[in-house]
């Protein structure tokens, strides 16, 4: 073959490569409840910005805290309460200066959409119901542990809490009350909103648990270009996003 033939394919084959070569992974550590808006600012990020890869990872916000601090190569973190992100905070794993509120959210009780019913968000004996209640772990899960204290100031935590099933996660607990597994969960507003498989049996008082708080960071190692989507998660198309969603956006 040629020099000028050779010197012209491997040319070629640089331009082609060169795309991939430049793309940047960035990964995202989001809580369980934050799925479904994280996965479409995503698209919509890569869509703008092909050279970007967006790698979510999606757990409980205590699952997440505990694998970065066992070294998992995260660039942002995103949590559902101020506990986890404290928890990494105090340990030097997350980038102090970068750390912000977001977004907010409410708790509610669920029921599948086969089994609708209505529950009065009052102080007093626990509702009269057949079966487990379902709902984030409440000793670790963020939701859970919100859910816990609004039960607590309900009055109703001591009757119901040999048939709580903890699960790993806020999505898990809505997973068991859509497949009818449990008669009554616990979740986000945001997670009842999108499902088509349960409906809202109560809101939980806004005063019957903490605040919650979605608290971002960026971690040490996080690159110039996961700086960028933080920054885009901060701006107006994703803050739109969220509010689409049901979240309550917070100024930073």
């Amino acid at each position: 073959m040629p020099t000028n033939t050779r010197h012209t394919l491997a040319l070629l084959c640089c331009m082609l490569l060169a795309p991939a070569a430049q793309a940047a992974d960035i990964t995202v550590y989001a809580a369980a409840s934050l799925t479904d808006v994280i996965k479409t600012i995503a698209t919509n990020y890569e869509s703008e910005h092909p050279a970007s890869h967006i790698k979510p990872s999606f757990a409980s916000s205590s699952t997440l805290a505990r694998q970065i601090e066992a070294g998992a190569p995260a660039d942002l973190y995103a949590s559902a309460d101020k506990q986890w992100m404290d928890y990494l905070q105090t340990r030097q794993l997350i980038d102090k200066s970068s750390r912000k509120e977001l977004l907010g959210n409410s708790l509610v009780l669920i029921a599948p959409l086969e089994q609708a019913r209505t529950v009065r968000m009052v102080k007093g004996p626990a509702p009269d119901f057949s079966g487990r209640l379902c709902m984030g772990d409440p000793e670790h899960v963020p939701a859970g542990i919100y859910g816990k204290q609004a039960l607590q100031s309900l009055g109703w935590w001591s009757s119901l809490e040999k048939r709580v099933v903890g699960t790993e996660d806020v999505r898990t607990a809505l997973a068991f009350v859509q497949r009818g597994e449990c008669p009554l969960g616990v979740v986000y507003a945001t997670d009842a909103a999108a499902s088509d498989k349960v409906m809202i049996a109560g809101r939980f008082p806004a005063d019957s648990h903490d605040a919650i708080v979605y608290p971002f960071a960026l971690l040490p190692r996080a690159s110039a270009e996961a700086r960028d989507f933080y920054r885009y998660l901060q701006a107006p198309a994703a803050r739109a996003v969220f509010a689409k969603a049901g979240f309550a956006v917070l100024t930073p």
